[in-house]
């Protein structure tokens, strides 16, 4: 990743004209504002009174210039298709927020941190919880060397969609970036994470034909599915609560009986790990490590996953699988008292 000016510092990329007052800025003083490479095709840039370009056709030829690695002429074609729907209000929210989102990457790119924040912030005020945005000020935090930010971004976009690797891996970073900052107690200090509504985790996320990385909703994906589907997410989160419930009155067959009716609807990692718990309660080990090893193909590193079917295995005397999963979790929280301790256990047995 660029390094990240600082604010203050001298920016190299003058090329910035924001459709949100937030992003807005002067051109350095005496600075030449920089244009496209030669010889490359601007949209409605020509002579004989060329008609202007459709907002549509600068990002597509915005598109282009990332692909050539040109951040600055990208970032200004996606300026001039910003500032002809600035006047388009709600009805083009969804395309703003694409093209402050693709922005946001040639700033990233270029390493105008900063900038890259303020345009990820605007295109998720537009459209909230959109995966591309919350990751590119995830990084650009995390450039900026603000942990705690970059950690609260990157679990929002694991909430929308928990299977993105970078984010885990973003996770992991920032744990480790902020146990050495702040001590034990890190997440006391962390800002609340929100919640990502049902809605917002069912978006659809592929990526465009006309957008680098940008999620639009296929066209052809009918609204009767996507309800249906939201429903099953819906009923899956109420039998989750339904099995953590049973789980705190020490019912365990029936919190199983829960976990696996919602595990049909929705493969869950926290949902394999819970059930993975009773799983142990019940002395069912080789079932336990089983939806650990589930609940791992969706999350690498998750914690919990890692510890449970460590103790199964150990229970199922497998002690060098044991160790191998207590060293992995160590990896992402060394002082963890209890995985120290059941590493302790393992290399007595």
């Amino acid at each position: 990743m660029a390094l990240c000016r600082r604010a203050g510092s001298p920016l190299t990329a003058p090329w910035h004209r924001s459709a949100a007052a937030s992003a807005r800025r002067r051109m350095p003083a005496g600075s030449a504002r920089p244009g496209p490479q030669a010889g490359a095709r601007l949209p409605g840039r020509g002579g004989g009174g060329a008609m202007a370009a459709s907002p549509g056709a600068l990002r597509r030829a915005g598109n282009d210039e990332f692909r050539r690695g040109q951040y600055g002429p990208a970032a200004e074609l996606y300026s001039r298709a910003l500032e002809q729907l600035e006047a388009a209000g709600d009805a083009s929210a969804e395309e703003r927020s694409v093209l402050l989102a693709n922005r946001a990457a040639c700033y990233l790119k270029d390493g105008a941190c900063s900038f890259c924040v303020a345009d990820c912030t605007s295109a998720l005020e537009l459209v909230p919880f959109g995966i591309k945005p919350l990751l590119r000020r995830a990084a650009a935090y995390e450039a900026l060397e603000r942990y705690a930010l970059a950690y609260v971004d990157y679990k929002t976009a694991l909430q929308v969609d928990c299977s993105v690797q970078a984010a885990h891996d973003g996770v992991n970073r920032m744990t480790k970036a902020l146990l050495e900052k702040d001590g034990v107690n890190w997440r006391q200090k962390l800002p609340p994470i929100p919640t990502v509504p049902i809605s917002a985790q069912m978006r659809w996320s592929i990526p465009s034909a006309q957008a680098p990385g940008a999620s639009t909703p296929p066209a052809t994906a009918p609204q009767g599915e996507l309800d249906q589907t939201a429903a099953g997410m819906e009923r899956a989160r109420m039998l989750k609560e339904e099995g953590n419930e049973f789980v705190k009155k020490g019912n365990h067959k029936k919190a199983v009986e829960k976990y696996t009716e919602s595990l049909k609807l929705n493969k869950e990692c926290a949902t394999y790990t819970n059930r993975a718990l009773c799983y142990l309660a019940l002395k069912q080990y080789k079932e336990a490590a089983q939806d650990c090893t589930e609940a791992l193909k969706l999350d690498p590193k998750n914690v919990k996953a890692l510890y449970r079917r460590a103790q199964a295995l150990k229970e199922l005397k497998d002690y060098k699988s044991s160790i191998a999963d207590i060293k992995s979790l160590l990896k992402t929280e060394p002082k963890n008292t209890a995985a120290l301790r059941l590493l302790q256990e393992l290399n007595r047995a």
